[in-house]
């Protein structure tokens, strides 16, 4: 993700709240070529794949990532409650009513309307009580101030990107393969398009501060990991001998290129530039898939 130039702005109201912290909540199978093309890629065990790309760029950050509760499976007919519609840090700790949800709600449509229209840092809480037609009192019983409004927000980008993430299936080399993987392609579209300005304004570090794009960038390198090993698994599964470092890291290089253009181009549809959005999911396919699977 591309960080931005930072603009200076005059800093929100803090609201201290006692016992709050500002961070997110603590919150083998034989591959058949056909049959496989379409699983997710945790139901299949593959080969690990190495991880020092990702622990060397993240040794910078001493913040520990937050455990995020896993999602009920799509199976289950359970439909997960929002993340955010617990609300920020001051509501944490008690029981939301009907109507208490429904106010956190009004407050988070606006605030995503405003960051949307104005920009994290020139949005403020006077606009986005004024759009929620709500007053200030009330935003602070949910929000401590704007940034708590935000990581909330980004709670459900991340817990999102998070199922795509462990979607992400293991693609052979045949139709089936290349059909799954346009698939998720699809699937990571959708989801980016509808957490498109929280995750534009996560790009910035310099906005939100480290601790939170920290938290960006450890589910950056958690995708990339996931599209190397779903990738490589079938491939990694008809050998005799475990892959080579340097292979593994190739994998692993070549992953994080391909995240980076479907990031960017994403990015792009995300702010209106006129792409033709079908063909472009047809034009990462092939190339993601034509990046591992050379003759």
């Amino acid at each position: 993700m591309t960080r931005q130039p930072r603009r200076d702005a005059a800093p929100e109201p803090k609201v201290s709240v006692p016992g709050a912290r500002d961070g997110l909540p603590a919150e083998t199978t034989a591959l058949d070529s056909l049959a496989i093309g379409a699983l997710p890629r945790a139901q299949v065990t593959a080969a690990p794949i190495r991880a020092g790309v990702a622990e060397e760029v993240l040794a910078v950050s001493n913040t520990p990532a937050p455990q995020q509760p896993r999602p009920p499976s799509r199976g289950t007919g359970v439909r997960p409650r929002r993340p955010s519609f617990g609300g920020g840090i001051p509501a944490r700790g008690r029981e939301l009513g009907t109507q208490g949800r429904q106010t956190v709600r009004r407050l988070l449509e606006a605030g995503l309307a405003e960051f949307d229209e104005r920009g994290f840092q020139a949005a403020r809480v006077d606009d986005v009580v004024r759009r929620a037609k709500t007053s200030h009192g009330t935003f602070y019983l949910y929000f401590a101030n704007k940034d708590d409004l935000f990581r909330t927000l980004l709670r459900d980008a991340l817990h999102d990107m998070a199922i795509i993430t462990d979607d992400f299936p293991i693609v052979t080399s045949n139709e089936a393969g290349r059909a799954a993987l346009r698939r998720w392609i699809q699937s990571f579209t959708d989801t980016y398009a509808a957490h498109s300005t929280v995750i534009r304004i996560l790009s910035q570090a310099e906005i939100v501060g480290e601790q939170v794009y920290g938290d960006g960038l450890r589910l950056l390198f958690r995708l990339s990991e996931a599209i190397a090993q779903g990738m490589t698994a079938a491939a990694v599964s008809k050998q005799a001998d475990q892959p080579s470092a340097d292979s593994a890291q190739h994998a692993e290089l070549t992953a994080l290129a391909c995240l980076m253009m479907l990031e960017r181009i994403n990015y792009l549809l995300s702010v209106d530039v006129r792409l033709p959005r079908e063909e472009m999911i047809d034009r990462l396919s092939a190339i993601i898939y034509a990046a591992f699977h050379t003759p």
